[in-house]
């Protein structure tokens, strides 16, 4: 049963949460309604996009979404693209940061990172047949997937951005919405780096099944089969969990949650849904708090969720970003950008950030080369110390000495050594 969550908003926490990559993620419904009143496109990619919780969830009838013909999306007029612009990507990154002012679409653009980069396979070495963040989420075949049911309206979103700036991957830009939606949500800056390569062609994407399916028998142990297979840990999977505080869920696309609550009819975007959180388009600690707490019936608890707090291992870290924050984010932060960076190929191999420029007010770095060649003026204490040492040994600025003076002395000195050594013999 493919898992498809009808969260408005993509979480990313439902990544890890829902144990299915598809499940983690939360919808873009909600986002799209509100950008829905200025652009109908926009309002139809939120509406259908599932979260990650919501991918785990059932997709019903997702398959159908994606006939060609029907998508609205084409990767054959956008020009190919083998390494990416870093002035192009900061462009792109303004760019992605006012269309989330205006269309609200944080969870689905965190979901679209995460499913690209979460099809990952530790055990496979070869690129791309193992996976991972490497831009194969925009062909047909792989938005067919029914884990991936609603993210044709993230590429939709995405794509005139992609027009602007050629020189930008696909692989770099799922990965820079990821990160900036998250940051432009109130979370953490994530400590991204670029120049992943794209795949060339649909045959180069991965199988579906890789992004798990929802209403695992065993909770705690469907997250270690998914996040261990991408090569993840307890605490990273419990830490991307987190991102469940962005998003909602709809019942008819996914078989969970309420239809309406308190926290969700008025929008922001389409009406509806049940949210994880009171404030789900805002990214902050609030769903270990309140998974925790359970005294909210309005907000909704998976079994994924709820096994955050049961299994020993994974409460440690539940209990801990509960209180504290800051910890929450730091680990968050740190789990994110490993997860963008899982199977991707970089070109240069070591990758490159957006903010290695140095900054403003630091000083100077040391140059060698600079202070050992050419003419520099002297300052005015050290053209008078060189007079002073000048004068001392009977020289003037006026008139120079009329021998070597240092070099007579040392002779002297060298004979008188010489005499002392024959009389001592």
């Amino acid at each position: 049963m493919t898992v498809r969550l009808t969260v408005n908003t993509p979480t990313m926490a439902s990544l890890s949460t829902a144990a299915a990559a598809t499940r983690l993620l939360p919808s873009a419904t909600a986002t799209a309604t509100r950008f829905s009143h200025r652009s109908s496109l926009a309002l139809k990619s939120l509406r259908s996009s599932p979260p990650l919780s919501r991918v785990f969830l059932p997709q019903k009838s997702s398959s159908h979404r994606f006939s060609s013909g029907r998508i609205g999306y084409s990767t054959v007029s956008s020009p190919k693209c083998s390494v990416s612009n870093p002035e192009q990507l900061k462009g792109a990154r303004q760019d992605i940061k006012e269309l989330l002012k205006t269309t609200f679409c944080h969870p689905i653009l965190v979901r679209l990172g995460w499913h690209d980069a979460g099809t990952y396979n530790k055990d496979i070495q070869e690129w791309p047949q193992r996976g991972g963040a490497n831009g194969s989420l925009r062909f047909e075949i792989e938005l067919k997937h029914g884990a991936n049911a609603g993210l044709v309206n993230a590429l939709k979103l995405l794509q005139p951005i992609k027009d602007k700036y050629s020189s930008v991957t696909y692989a770099d830009l799922f990965q820079l919405a990821s990160a900036t939606a998250i940051e432009e949500a109130g979370g953490p800056k994530i400590p991204m780096k670029y120049g992943r390569v794209d795949v060339t062609g649909p045959e180069q994407c991965p199988e579906e099944g890789r992004l798990p399916d929802a209403g695992p028998p065993s909770p705690a142990s469907h997250l270690r089969d998914v996040f261990y297979r991408m090569g993840l840990n307890d605490k990273e999977i419990v830490a991307l969990s987190g991102a469940h505080t962005l998003g909602r869920s709809r019942p008819d696309r996914s078989g969970w949650g309420k239809p309406e609550t308190k926290y969700t009819k008025d929008g922001p975007g389409a009406p509806g849904g049940q949210s994880w959180t009171v404030k789900w388009l805002k990214f902050d600690n609030s769903y270990f708090k309140d998974i925790k707490e359970r005294r909210d019936e309005d907000l909704l608890v998976l079994p994924t969720d709820a096994v955050l707090f049961e299994d020993p291992s994974f409460k440690e870290y539940a209990e801990k970003y509960a209180v504290d924050q800051d910890a929450f984010f730091k680990d968050y932060a740190e789990a994110h950008a490993k997860l963008s960076n899982l199977g991707a190929k970089f070109d240069p191999p070591e990758g490159f950030s957006l903010d290695d420029s140095p900054a403003s007010g630091q000083p100077e770095k040391f140059v060698a080369a600079k202070y050992s060649t050419g003419k520099r003026e002297l300052s005015d204490a050290m053209k008078q110390k060189i007079r002073a040492e000048y004068q001392a040994v009977g020289g003037s600025p006026d008139k120079p000495l009329g021998s070597n003076y240092f070099l007579n002395i040392m002779i002297v000195i060298a004979i008188l050594a010489y005499v002392t050594s024959l009389v001592m013999n």
